[in-house]
């Protein structure tokens, strides 16, 4: 790039050229400063990018990349107070959101059709995820993705995967799937319909109308649709198998058996008590788990694979129980029967904070401290626990917390 020296396009510098660098930064402005810093950074990445084999015309597509300091402020930005799963929820399958999707798949009943015969996903699932990543296609993002993941790569807390991911957007437009002009997405660098990012694109998409590119941005859905439900049948989606239900405990019922690790077939449970929401016993040969994301007087779900096929899409376990409950809605299910309580685990939300601090400063990853303690924060329990050499419940409490202080 022009401007930038041989020496900071390399990475080696001599010391003139150090001292030279540290004698602007005495003298330019902040911004400047920073804009040299993310060219130098740029020039090096390029020669990096042509020696993994990007080609030279597609390589002057970074001539156009600026840094973009709102999505880094945006990235860096403190998490706000999170919803509790609840109020998630009534968002995730809003009645607007439910007759979103309702639309869209009365108006693409064929295309749907297709998708679900020919990769064994549920249309549900499919138009679910369609519609929590881009409210069925109408907010993709117009960020400029290039832009993006040089500004997060830059930025440098995590730029080992937005450099691969910043490589992975040029291979795509190596390969003529998109343009330069059309390769927009989120300030994540996430691109399309369902917000694929550019390594899972180059993974996963596929041209499902055989138009000769795997168009994930059009206004036609096709291409996205269908690769999403690649995505997921590679993923190790199980035909015919729930992603979850909802279930009612027995009174007095050991919750040291709950939490994903703690897997029994469906009608094992049954001999324990355990039945569906509606009351009715539990049968099937299916391994699944009992999860408790808003405490034990909260809704109870029974998990199977395809919940963790889900998470690879998004980890937050509030996200993949936003898509199957969505999911559920669309094929016709009932609401989630048990409310959520206030004081989820019996515990303020300030207390279930400063659990998941006080397990952070011990070096045992709650997650953020955001009050939320779901399964992350519950597998920090238990390895609590067992250091401790105290028995494994994995369970917050007051008492826990006393124990901490």
């Amino acid at each position: 790039m022009a401007g930038v020296s041989k020496g900071m396009q390399t990475g080696r510098i001599s010391r003139r050229q150090a001292a030279g660098l540290l004698l602007a930064a005495s003298i330019m402005p902040k911004a400047a400063l920073a804009d040299a810093g993310f060219a130098a950074w740029l020039a090096s990445f390029r020669t990096r990018a042509a020696s993994s084999g990007i080609p030279a015309n597609t390589l002057r597509a970074l001539e156009k990349v600026r840094f973009l300091p709102e999505v880094v402020r945006s990235d860096k930005a403190p998490a706000e107070t999170s919803r509790s799963l609840g109020d998630y929820l009534a968002s995730a399958a809003s009645p607007q959101r439910i007759k979103g999707g309702q639309v869209v798949m009365a108006r693409y009943p064929t295309l749907l059709g297709r998708i679900e015969k020919h990769f064994e996903v549920p249309r549900e699932i499919i138009v679910a995820i369609w519609g929590m990543e881009s409210s069925y296609g109408a907010v993709r993002g117009s960020a400029p993705v290039l832009s993006t993941l040089a500004s997060l790569a830059y930025d440098g807390r995590r730029r080992n995967l937005f450099e691969e991911e910043l490589l992975a957007a040029l291979h795509i437009l190596a390969s003529g799937d998109t343009s330069l002009s059309r390769l927009n997405g989120s300030y994540a660098g996430a691109m399309g319909h369902t917000q694929f990012m550019p390594s899972s694109f180059l993974r996963h998409a596929v041209d499902f109308n055989r138009d000769g590119r795997r168009d994930i941005w059009a206004d036609d859905p096709t291409d996205a649709l269908a690769s999403t439900a690649a995505y997921l049948r590679a993923k190790g989606w199980h035909e015919g198998q729930p992603w979850a239900y909802e279930v009612q405990l027995p009174k007095g019922f050991d919750l040291a058996r709950t939490g994903r690790v703690h897997t029994r077939r469906q009608r094992d449970w049954a001999q324990l008590g355990v039945t569906h929401a509606s009351g009715e016993k539990l049968s099937g040969s299916a391994f699944g788990a009992l999860i408790l994301p808003a405490g034990p007087t909260g809704p109870v779900f029974m998990i199977f694979d395809n919940f963790h096929v889900l998470k690879t899409y998004n980890y937050a376990d509030s996200y993949v129980i936003g898509v199957g409950h969505l999911s559920d809605r669309l094929a016709g299910r009932g609401p989630i029967r048990a409310k959520f309580p206030g004081d989820p685990w019996g515990m303020t939300t300030a207390e279930r904070q400063e659990l998941q601090s006080r397990l952070n400063a011990l070096g045992f990853k709650a997650g953020r401290p955001d009050g939320v303690i779901g399964e992350k924060g519950r597998a920090a329990i238990r390895s609590y626990q067992t250091a401790r050499g105290v028995p494994v419940t994995g369970v917050p409490s007051r008492d826990l917390l006393a124990g901490l202080r």
